[in-house]
């Protein structure tokens, strides 16, 4: 598959090296074409001969999955200024729409997510929360304690959520379905608590493990 990354970050560093480890060919868009270019050159280093390059957006009509490996709200913006290229395809939301103010709640109204207003903002497109509950240090590597990291997985459209699957798998992680998209709901207020607990489990979330992009 042709796997796209919206985001040269962090998460989009650890979902890169996942999916070529997969075997898969991995593009990379960023606002700012260097930053891609930086990550593509990386990971060619990280992984000899493996297909990744970074792209220009209207290269993104070539993917079979893209993922917006970017921080709420953006990656709604994106998603609903690229409706028309997004139409069809399978889209990744990975966003946790945190209130970084207080660090207390999520940004977006009760009884929603930001994968739901992402699938409102490109309603043609076939859109699958996942890797919102993974941190990017843990998902570059795969594996925490000799196990492999968990990815769960929300989307109202079987085939769509089975592509993910497919890719989650083939990068030697575990896949497992939570259901349709509003279970996005419960993945994001999950990674809420599992962020804001760290500093009193011991662990820098910001830093060593940090996922924002």
């Amino acid at each position: 598959m042709i796997v796209t990354i919206v985001g040269a970050g962090n998460m989009g560093r650890g979902i890169g090296t996942r999916a070529l480890i997969g075997g898969h060919s991995v593009r990379l868009y960023g606002h700012k074409r260097a930053t891609a270019d930086e990550l593509a050159t990386a990971l060619s280093k990280a992984l000899p001969g493996a297909d990744v390059a970074a792209i220009d957006a209207e290269s993104v009509a070539d993917s079979d999955i893209v993922v917006l490996a970017l921080p709420y709200p953006a990656g709604r913006d994106v998603a609903a200024a690229w409706s028309g290229t997004l139409a069809g395809k399978v889209v990744v939301d990975i966003s946790n729409p945190v209130d970084f103010s207080t660090f207390d709640s999520l940004a977006v109204p009760a009884g929603t997510s930001a994968a739901e207003e992402i699938a409102a903002a490109a309603p043609q497109a076939r859109v699958v929360k996942a890797f919102n509950t993974t941190f990017a240090g843990p998902l570059a590597i795969g594996v925490v304690a000799g196990r492999p990291l968990d990815v769960f997985i929300a989307g109202d459209e079987e085939t769509a959520k089975e592509s993910v699957s497919d890719l989650v798998t083939s990068a030697e992680l575990r896949p497992l379905d939570v259901g349709p998209l509003r279970r996005a709901r419960e993945l994001e207020a999950f990674q809420l608590l599992h962020m804001a607990s760290q500093d009193r489990l011991g662990l820098n979330w910001s830093s060593s493990i940090a996922i924002l992009p």
